[in-house]
């Protein structure tokens, strides 16, 4: 698969704090690739430097020609901005327009852009069409942005943290809307610190903190290759404390873990000891418990 972008040894430094420190990766075309990490880790920095929006210290971003009509690569310079489309973190929309206004007035700042009606289609926005931008919901919110970030009809489309403030019912639609954009062999590049996102929609991720690439691969290879074992859970009552110490199983609150390649040996272990397995709980490790191993901390702690 060809790749969309290169990024090359890429630093950036504010007075004494490096806020992405020698990084490089790569973007293959039509892939969605995440950039993950907990708030201050680099990814809004380095994302802010591949859409051409802030200077690199030192490095560079390289785009394959996007009309086909070149091998050779491009730095990022007006003419890829113009062929890109981004949904920020925070975007100030005009008050007292509706959201089919919005998408006339952000149709005009392209010469050539998407039908309004396949937008619409696209991203479901139909059911508000007629509303004032002050009135939407979260979601709604998102939904055009997502629509103003493809006005110009991309091949490369750069999410910022998008779902971040929304209900789960609300992140599980806007899911949805990034397939379904990815189905039209789009490239997509994702901020997030929703792990279970990552999974969900990411073909590829690069794992940051404190502006560094702590890990990267596809989400299937990195937990492979730091995680064998799965975890059971069992309330903390039902558990003898001397079988606890036996086998050196953990306790979190009300309930015990027991981290185990073998779940049908561990199963027989509690079941000889005549523990009750109400409420037993499986769960295979996933990328929060990748990120805890690497860096001590959770994703989400800020």
């Amino acid at each position: 698969m060809s790749v969309a972008i290169c990024v090359e040894s890429l630093v950036k430094q504010y007075k004494d704090v490096t806020a992405v420190d020698e990084i490089s990766f790569t973007v293959k075309k039509g892939h969605c690739f995440g950039l993950l990490g907990p708030n201050g880790a680099g990814k809004t920095t380095t994302i802010e430097i591949m859409e051409g929006i802030i200077a690199p210290t030192s490095g560079q971003v390289r785009y394959k020609d996007l009309n086909g009509q070149a091998q050779q690569d491009k730095l990022v310079d007006s003419n890829i901005s113009q062929q890109i489309g981004i949904q920020f973190q925070h975007t100030s929309l005009q008050d007292f327009l509706t959201v089919k206004e919005t998408l006339t007035l952000f149709s005009s700042f392209y010469q050539q852009t998407l039908p309004q009606e396949q937008l619409i289609e696209l991203c479901d926005l139909s059911d508000f069409l007629n509303r004032d931008n002050r009135l939407l919901s979260g979601g709604q919110r998102q939904r055009l942005l997502l629509a103003l970030a493809l006005i110009n009809d991309p091949e490369i489309v750069f999410l910022d943290e998008p779902t971040t403030g929304l209900d789960p019912h609300a992140r599980r639609n806007f899911w949805q809307l990034i397939r379904n954009i990815k189905a039209k062999n789009k490239t997509i590049i994702l901020t997030t610190h929703y792990m279970d996102e990552a999974e969900q929609l990411c073909d590829d991720i690069v794992i940051m903190d404190k502006g560094k690439i702590i890990e990267s691969g596809t989400p299937l290879q990195l937990l492979a290759k730091h995680f064998n074992e799965v975890f059971i859970y069992l309330p903390k009552p039902q558990v003898p404390e001397s079988l606890i110490k036996q086998h050196a199983w953990q306790t979190q609150g009300e309930r015990v873990e027991i981290t185990t390649a073998n779940v049908e040996q561990t199963l027989a272990i509690l079941m000889g000891s005549n523990v009750s397995l109400d409420g037993l709980h499986v769960k295979s490790a996933n990328l929060d418990d990748l990120f805890l191993q690497l860096t001590g901390h959770s994703l989400r702690e800020e």
